[in-house]
């Protein structure tokens, strides 16, 4: 079995951003010149999340629309005593910093609707992307 492994830094402009990483991780894996095996991506970040699903601009919206609501910037979470992100560090936790994805011919495997994305949760920052291909 091959391992490799690659990274990309990518900056955010607002709080709470999605941005598609979809096109830097698929050119990881290309890179990789590993044909089929598995793909994982990860934000090593305590405030910022991955998905894969549709990336739509009115659904990007109902993404931050969503994560506002539930984990709301502005409640009396007891971590903004020392830094007012305790929202961001609750997203990250449960939506989760990393996502595996199936390799095969050389490509990632994913349906005609889904995009990796990255959630800036505590932006504006620079975030570093994580993408280790497994297999042979």
């Amino acid at each position: 079995m091959k391992v490799y492994y690659g990274e990309f830094n990518i900056s955010t402009s607002k709080r709470i951003e999605v941005l598609d990483i979809t096109n830097s991780v698929e050119e990881v894996v290309v890179n990789s010149n590993i044909m089929n095996g598995l793909c994982i991506v990860t934000v090593p970040h305590a405030t910022a999340a991955v998905i894969v699903n549709e990336y739509e601009s009115r659904l990007v919206e109902d993404y931050v629309q969503l994560i506002t609501q539930i984990f709301k910037p502005d409640f009396n979470w007891k971590h903004n005593i020392i830094d007012d992100n305790a929202h961001a560090h609750l997203a990250s936790a449960i939506i989760g910093s990393s996502r595996t994805i199936p390799v095969r011919n050389g490509r990632l495997v994913r349906g005609t609707w889904q995009n990796i994305m990255l959630l800036e949760l505590d932006g504006p920052r620079r975030r570093r992307v994580v993408v280790e291909v497994l297999g042979e």
